[in-house]
């Protein structure tokens, strides 16, 4: 039989009502002749509230606990989906990652799939089960013990089960209709796109989109996985939502298909830093062991005077996660506590976001980075720091230009219109 994977994120499964509503569209897909792989998240603000119960209890808790804690809204999920569809007449079976089992890396609270066995299942496929519904977000460690994969991990555990099942496609059910050329709240132009390459998903993914989780996304890419963005609150059919998939498979797109932003930057900048050799390395390593993911760097050189003679020097320029900043802050600090770099000062702007053009189009179109900085700078919008790729152009701005930024970037690129 052919097999499909679904996922359903908490909104979808938040109440018993919305199970209900979910079994039925499963329910069409076996109907349909498929059989099914449901992946499931915990019901919506269920894992928040498992994680402040754990935060409560041990402040400096122990992280294979935390998983055990943590995983169960999605097997509470999974079992009451399976009963549902049972009450429905579909052969349904729930399963915990355990029983697949889902083997993973010990690394707890962002473990890494190892692999997948498919025997189990298959044998329950075999003896007459349509479905079987997985509990997302989790896996088992080598040691035999229950792990997470991070916030989102229930799309990248749908990914990897459609990989490694071989199913014909893998569709992600959300609370919005499909992948859009931008925020609809900040442009009511915003379009939504019917195809998009994997290639373009992860870039907006990665710069703030919120549709699908960037590590799902890299994997599908990997393993040529066709997913499918579509609402869990609307009637779908074969055309729905978004297709995420290879570039071969589109015939012909935009130069930009798409405006991606994140609010919560910052920017920092090392100021009269000692040119030398490795002296990148010996900022950013520091930066990678305290876990801050430094995303856009700038270095400028210049002279400085010492007395009397001049010496190289550069200030360097990087932006990070706003939450990061403290974090970076003793990094450096500790550094040039340490001897291993010197600078004069550390100027920190947390004041910033970063707006972001992608496009697979932009390989073979020039003119692209004179549009965006032309559009910005008819708004008086002024950039801070750029960044590019082969596929996108970042700019760091100052924050209250933002939503206007968007705008303009979408009404220049006229993105409102399809290819």
């Amino acid at each position: 039989m052919p097999l499909l994977v679904m996922k359903f994120g908490g909104t979808s499964v938040a109440n018993l009502e919305r199970i209900k509503n979910v079994a039925a569209k499963i329910k069409r897909e076996v109907e349909r002749g498929y059989d099914v792989i449901v992946i499931v998240s915990a019901m919506s603000g269920k894992t928040n509230e498992l994680v402040g119960w754990v935060e409560q209890t041990s402040p400096m808790f122990d992280a294979r606990e935390y998983d055990a804690v943590v995983s169960s809204g999605e097997n509470v999920t999974a079992g009451l989906m399976a009963l549902t569809l049972q009450e429905m007449g579909v052969p349904a079976r729930s399963w915990q990652g355990w029983q697949v089992p889902i083997h993973t890396t010990s690394v707890h609270s962002s473990a890494r799939f190892v692999d997948i066995p498919r025997t189990n299942i298959d044998t329950k496929f075999t003896e007459g089960m349509k479905v079987a519904v997985i509990a997302g977000f989790q896996g088992l460690s080598t040691e035999g013990r229950i792990t997470t994969l991070g916030r989102g991990g229930s799309d990248t555990t749908a990914v990897a089960f459609a990989a490694a099942f071989g199913a014909e496609r893998c569709d992600i059910y959300t609370d919005v209709d499909g992948v859009y050329t931008t925020d609809p709240r900040i442009s009511q132009k915003a379009r939504k796109l019917d195809r998009i390459a994997f290639e373009e998903m992860l870039e907006l993914a990665s710069l703030g989109a919120k549709v699908l989780q960037t590590r799902s996304v890299e994997l599908a890419m990997r393993h040529k996985v066709r997913l499918r963005v579509l609402s869990s609150f609307e009637d779908t059919d074969e055309n729905s939502g978004t297709l995420v998939c290879d570039e071969d498979e589109i015939m012909e797109s935009k130069v930009v298909s798409g405006v991606a932003f994140s609010r919560d930057e910052a920017k920092m900048t090392l100021l009269s830093v000692e040119d030398r050799p490795g002296i990148a390395a010996a900022i950013f390593g520091p930066l990678s062991e305290a876990g801050v993911n430094v995303d856009m760097i700038v270095q400028n050189i210049s002279e400085k005077n010492y007395e009397g003679h001049t010496a190289a020097v550069t200030d360097m320029t990087f932006s990070c996660p706003i939450n990061q900043v403290s974090r970076a802050q003793k990094a450096m600090e500790d550094a040039r506590a340490n001897g291993v770099i010197k600078y004069d000062d550390l100027v920190v702007d947390t004041d910033v976001a970063k707006v972001s053009v992608v496009g697979i189009g932009m390989r073979s179109h020039a003119g692209v980075a004179a549009t965006m900085f032309q559009a910005l700078a008819s708004e008086n919008v002024n950039i801070k720091v750029i960044a590019t790729s082969e596929i996108k152009i970042s700019v760091l701005i100052d924050r209250k230009y933002l939503e206007l930024a968007v705008q303009a970037l979408h009404d220049a690129f006229e993105l409102e219109k399809s290819a």
